[in-house]
């Protein structure tokens, strides 16, 4: 099927442009049968006081010839909405020599200027106008002067072009606003899958935040007591606290995350307060417990001052620096420095040295990292992360500071 066809089967029937080969034409409707039969019957009626005119002053034969020719093209209207064009030019000829044919000649024009375009149209107008001319000085009217039935038949014709196509300008103009409205549903239905996919990927990273810091813990601490079963007594006690800590802290962020799912009027948790800047040190604190070295180096002042949206990220990116040093440098002291003021920004580093064996390489390495850049750049900054001048692992990321 071509663009055209799809287009045609696409319009309404009183849009549609017939005449095109193989093209599917649409059935008529209530509405359509009303429309035919109304413009039958006053081009009946035209064409019978016209015939009634003509039998007063011509013969015989002339009158039953305009009879026949009339009740032809009366019933040739039936055909208008199939080949408007081609009824037209024939209308316009017959109304040459039998002027009983002048009212079915107007409602085909009406046809071509509410379904055909521009061009057409005022050809076949300009048609009809100058076999108006000619059906004159062939046909005269007894009762009317000359001029009168030229200017008459010229303006009769000129009223039905320009309803016609003012019909059809309406009828454009309303499947234009149709379309615009079903274009605009299908946007909105775009916008909200765009939305949902967002959301899905907002989620998705803050699963990840929240849960691989808590999640290496428990790896770290149970590969030591898989490896090191005849550790102390008090080793595999502290172990065992922090793992069991670190699932109780993981479930806790779980049902947080699925609480922000949940819909509003369904109970639950999920109202936990979000880190920020000054639930950092309590961070630190949680890896110095699972036997991590971590300094923090810090000069904000007031951690409360930050934007909880700014907060938030130094956090995570704290956050994600511990997890990797702890992934792929275990045993290595790590920095965390804290550095800004309102106005110039708020910088934030993770760094640590190179581990002594080998560093491990673990499924999944990278995807946190792609996740804290696309965070930090929603939140107006930049991240950078590689390898640092002593063969370590160094985290920087700048985020901005409102005056």
């Amino acid at each position: 099927m071509t663009r055209t066809d799809r287009q045609r089967r696409l319009l309404p029937s009183h849009l549609a442009e017939p005449g095109g080969s193989g093209a599917a034409r649409p059935r008529r409707t209530v509405r359509d049968w009303i429309v035919d039969t109304s413009l039958f019957l006053l081009a009946a009626l035209v064409g019978l006081v016209a015939a009634d005119t003509s039998a007063q002053y011509t013969s015989e034969p002339v009158t039953l010839f305009d009879q026949l020719t009339g009740g032809l093209a009366c019933c040739a209207l039936w055909l208008r909405r199939r080949w408007p064009v081609g009824l037209a030019i024939g209308l316009s000829l017959a109304n040459v020599v039998a002027p009983v044919a002048a009212g079915a000649l107007l409602a085909s024009l009406f046809s071509v200027a509410v379904r055909r375009p521009f061009r057409e149209v005022a050809w076949i107008c300009a048609l009809a106008v100058a076999t108006s001319v000619v059906q004159v000085f062939l046909r005269p009217d007894p009762t009317t002067s000359r001029t009168l039935s030229l200017v008459l038949g010229f303006v009769l014709v000129l009223l039905v072009t320009a309803w016609g196509m003012l019909v059809r300008s309406r009828r454009q103009l309303v499947e234009a606003l149709r379309e615009r409205a079903r274009r605009a549903e299908a946007e909105a239905e775009l916008r909200a899958a765009q939305a949902q996919r967002l959301a899905r990927e907002a989620i998705a990273r803050e699963m990840h935040d929240v849960l691989a810091h808590r999640l290496t813990l428990l790896s770290v601490h149970a590969g030591a007591l898989e490896f090191r079963p005849d550790a102390p007594p008090e080793q595999i006690a502290r172990a065992a606290g922090v793992i069991r800590d670190s699932a109780h802290e993981a479930l806790q962020d779980l049902r947080e995350i699925i609480g922000v799912l949940r819909a509003p009027d369904e109970e639950g948790e999920g109202n936990r307060p979000q880190p920020t800047l000054a639930t950092l040190p309590a961070l630190v604190e949680e890896s110095r417990q699972a036997g991590a070295e971590v300094v923090l180096d810090t000069t904000v002042d007031d951690p409360d001052a930050v934007p909880a949206a700014t907060g938030r990220t130094v956090y995570r990116i704290a956050q994600e620096g511990l997890t990797n040093a702890r992934k792929h440098a275990p045993g290595t002291p790590v920095t965390v420095t804290v550095r800004g003021r309102p106005g110039e920004g708020l910088t934030v580093g993770v760094h640590n040295p190179a581990p002594a064996g080998p560093v491990p390489h673990l499924p999944g390495s990278g995807q946190g990292l792609i996740g804290l850049t696309e965070r930090t750049a929603l939140a107006g900054g930049r991240l950078e992360h590689g390898p640092a001048p002593d063969g370590g692992f160094a985290l920087r990321a700048w985020l901005p500071w409102p005056p």
